[in-house]
């Protein structure tokens, strides 16, 4: 029989021991070892049973252990200890508390968070990075706010079939049973936000709230009783259902979660957020509600969007138009209209946020990025890829000014770095734990300390998956009686790779085995062996993800090489882990550019692994020739197939003659000099720029600072700004059909142009309706293609000499010679106002309607 429900019975401390339960609801613990250390000192063999969960840890240990704790002196200080720990670090000031003006709150959304393997909320890389963004900013004292999901299934768990087909499982969790607390009224009733819904129905969720070290952290709960069974439903699972489901959960964690936040900070008094970061397009609709708090305050439509945008940063993360979510136009007409409508919110304002190129489709990134003043991709080369992504949103603008910037991602050092490490970068380079400056004393370090470790960490792999590798073994239908050779799978002296990530086909997880005969001869190689540790789960709908895995899964069964490759079911935060620390390389072969970050391979350089990865995502920009390996790209390559082939050839010869070879060249004794050369170099060159320390100070600084300045300018003197930013938005939007540059002329070389001469500008443009304090008038210059375009131009304010009554202004300015080889010019006219981030914003460029004067020329 099943049972009809199901909770958790939490064990009542004695009063001596309440600090142990302060500890497990402060999920510093998972980033924290001395207090892991106190929690296995609680029970040693239930911890190891209970895998390090301290929930099920004193879900589980008996009161007799209990009393025992409670009158050990010893333990108890340790205890008090570790509790003034805890206290001290939630309340002293840190780094952001340093920084005058900053935003007092920021509200960071996000549809999943990779905090600990023991809260599932989490299916990839943008839960893990988000998991790291919280503890980051716990670590600096950046007042995040955080929204999300609690799904009750979380993702799913992962075994296999006996043929090597993926299984999907679906757990059920007790929020009782993880380090939840649930959000409640000063009666004690819990908190509820309401969502209506077509037809009279409403989604109704409670908050749970987990506390990520400072940052506290809101998980909507759809599974209530006043909610109906589908309703109910909303928070099942992450990324399940069809597309009903996920326009439910989307407005759930937007809409939600803005009702969430004000209710939160209702009852605790947390400081109300004046930055909303959207991480993705997930939550994009948390715009539109703070669109309806301000209309329903009796601000107009324009003015509360520019109210909300300047407050709000947008972070995508997909370098590919089809990981984008869509949803019918007649589906957020629905939702948005009719007998739901909200009457201060037009539905047809809502649809024009969404709208694509693509009639009948309602793009959420689009919408992000229109109710965003700030929008960043999550690395250089993916900055690149989503300007030209994005740019029909900018028409007129060269791809360069599309405003969408980079923030290369980075990785939380206490979660990812083994703890050996740690205490070894403790002793030789407190500098760098303190204060992250120092990295060149890595240098100092000696090899045989860091091989040391690094072989450590090996072997506690080879340990981990030997017992994965079983267990997976069992579940496929094998008996004891057939696993002996599981005790010898792996070798902890052997070079280890490791490639674990999502299995979508882009990422190419069976690159590997393009030349399977090849790979075998590497593996087996009787001087240079190589050993590969593989994870990874394919969405449950991705029928080619599977057939993927299959594959992989079938290679790796042969006996001949077995133990020499294997694929480890489940993979989760617990193996990535492992995986990371204990790895020599890092394996990464997507289809450039097509990985817009990827962050795996930081937690493995920051671990003393070395990447071999193609030149994609953070790669591509810090890669330096010698902190690693770049597999040959075949761009320009349109046959998938021989692409395939150009680029796993190129990753063979790197492991057969460049990999295997460092790593196996030593001397009469000690560890591999070059190779622990590249260590020491990686460690040197990639440890400062990985860290998300490195990437939280850079949205601080770069974007959460300026919009909550920005925010604060339009909210002033009772919104007065924003009200007049929107007018003059309206003037100038009815005002530009009438702007043009009529005529342009130069002046100050002759023939034959030379480097360092100065060319003078003329420019006449017609203003309509404006004054030339609404207008920036610009020199466009550089070097041109073959087609007369500007190639990466250079910009030059011209400066208003005169206006006539008839509307044209006359502009003058100069224009530098300031390099070789073909040249050209011309002259734009596009918005300004102090208060728009770019001249690209909104979206309005007036340039000649033909060449006029020198377009280009030859430089000498």
């Amino acid at each position: 029989m099943r049972a009809i429900r199901r909770f958790t019975v939490r064990t009542v401390l004695p009063a001596e021991l309440a600090a142990l339960g302060e500890l497990v609801q402060n999920l510093r613990w998972s980033w924290h070892p001395e207090t892991l250390d106190l929690f296995a000192e609680v029970d040693p063999q239930l911890w190891e049973q209970v895998g390090h969960d301290p929930v099920a840890l004193l879900g589980a240990v008996g009161p007799a252990r209990l009393s025992e704790l409670a009158g050990d002196r010893r333990f108890l200080r340790r205890l008090a200890d570790a509790a003034d720990d805890l206290r001290e670090y939630m309340t002293a000031p840190r780094w952001y508390q340093t920084l005058p003006d900053a935003a007092r709150a920021i509200a960071y959304f996000s549809p999943e968070y990779g905090i600990a393997a023991a809260l599932p909320q989490y299916s990839g890389g943008l839960g893990i990075l988000a998991g790291d963004h919280l503890k980051t900013a716990s670590d600096l004292g950046v007042p995040i706010l955080a929204v999300g999901l609690l799904y009750r299934h979380g993702y799913f768990t992962q075994s296999l079939s006996p043929e090597g087909w993926q299984l999907e499982h679906y757990p059920s969790l007790d929020p009782g049973g993880l380090p939840l607390s649930l959000l409640k009224e000063d009666d004690g009733t819990p908190v509820k936000i309401r969502i209506g819904l077509p037809d009279g129905r409403a989604l109704h969720a409670q908050l749970w709230v987990a506390k990520v070290g400072r940052v506290p952290l809101l998980l909507l709960d759809s599974d209530v009783a006043d909610n109906d069974t589908a309703a109910r439903d909303v928070t099942d699972r992450l990324y399940g259902g069809g597309t009903d489901h996920r326009l439910m959960q989307e407005l759930l964690l937007g809409v939600g979660g803005v009702r969430a936040i004000r209710a939160y900070c209702r009852i605790t008094g947390h400081a109300d957020p004046e930055v909303f970061h959207t991480n993705e397009g997930h939550a994009g609709f948390l715009g539109l509600e703070r669109i309806r708090e301000l209309t329903e305050a009796r601000l107009s439509f324009d003015e509360a969007l520019e109210a909300v945008r300047a407050g709000t940063v947008f972070t995508t993360h997909t370098p590919v138009p089809a990981g984008i979510d869509r949803f019918p136009v007649e589906m957020i007409e629905r939702q948005f209209g009719g007998d739901n409508a909200w009457p201060t919110v037009p539905v047809e304002r809502i649809l024009a946020l969404g709208a694509e190129s693509e009639p009948g489709r309602f793009n959420m990134a689009v919408m992000g990025m229109r109710l965003a003043q700030r929008v960043n991709g999550v690395s250089e080369l993916h900055g690149e890829v989503s300007r030209e992504m994005f740019k029909d949103l900018w028409p007129g603008f060269d791809v360069d000014e599309v405003p969408i910037g980079s923030i290369t991602n980075g990785v939380h050092a206490p979660t990812w770095v083994g703890r050996e490490l740690m205490e070894l970068a403790g002793r030789e380079l407190p500098s760098v734990l303190e204060r992250s400056r120092g990295w060149e004393g890595v240098e100092k370090i000696s090899d045989a300390d860091i091989w040391d470790i690094r072989g450590k960490l090996r072997g506690r792999l080879v340990e981990g998956a030997r017992v994965r590798l079983r267990k997976s073994w069992r579940d496929r239908g094998a008996s004891d009686a057939e696993l002996g050779w599981i005790d010898d799978a792996l070798d902890p002296e052997v070079l280890t790779i490791g490639f674990a990530r999502r299995v979508p086909s882009y990422k190419r997880l069976t690159l590997m085995l393009r030349d399977a005969e090849r790979l075998t001869s590497l593996l087996l190689d009787p001087h240079k062996p190589v050993q590969i540790v593989i994870a990874g789960k394919a969405h449950p709908a991705d029928e080619g993800g599977k057939k993927l895995i299959q594959q992989i899964v079938k290679f790796a069964d042969s006996p001949e090489v077995r133990h020499r490759i294997v694929f480890l079911p489940d993979y989760d935060m617990a193996l990535g882990q492992l995986l990371v620390q204990g790895c020599d390389v890092w394996l990464n072969n997507p289809l450039r550019p097509l990985e817009a970050s990827g962050t795996s391979g930081m937690k493995s350089a920051l671990n003393g692994g070395l990447n071999l990865s193609i030149r994609d995502g953070w790669w591509d920009e810090w890669y330096d020739g010698t902190n690693g390996w770049a597999i040959p790209t075949a761009d320009g390559v349109s046959d998938t197939d021989r692409r395939d082939e150009l680029e796993a050839a190129g990753l063979y010869d790197l492991i057969e003659h460049e990999v295997s070879d460092r790593f196996y060249d030593r001397g009469a004794s000690g560890p591999p000099r070059r190779w622990m050369e590249m260590v020491k170099h990686t460690l040197t060159s990639l440890g400062p720029k990985v860290l998300a320390g490195r990437m939280l100070r850079d949205y601080v600084v770069g974007l959460y600072s300026p919009a909550a300045a920005s925010a604060r300018a339009l909210s002033a003197d009772s919104y007065g700004q924003a009200k007049a930013y929107a007018a003059w938005r309206l003037r100038l939007a009815r005002a530009w059909p009438g702007v043009r540059v009529e005529h342009v002329e130069a002046s100050g070389v002759g023939d034959t142009p030379e480097v360092g001469a100065t060319l003078m500008i003329h420019a006449t443009i017609a203003l309509g309706d404006l004054d030339t304090t609404d207008v920036r008038v610009q020199a466009a210059y550089g070097r041109v293609g073959e087609h007369d375009e500007l190639i990466h131009p250079h910009y030059v304010d011209l400066s208003p000499d005169s206006a006539d009554d008839d509307g044209r202004a006359h502009y003058t300015g100069t224009v530098p010679l300031d390099r070789t080889g073909a040249f050209g010019y011309t002259v734009r006219a596009v918005p300004h106002h102090p208060l728009a981030a770019s001249p690209a914003e909104l979206g309005l460029i007036a340039v000649p309607e033909e060449p006029a004067g020198m377009t280009n020329g030859t430089l000498r």
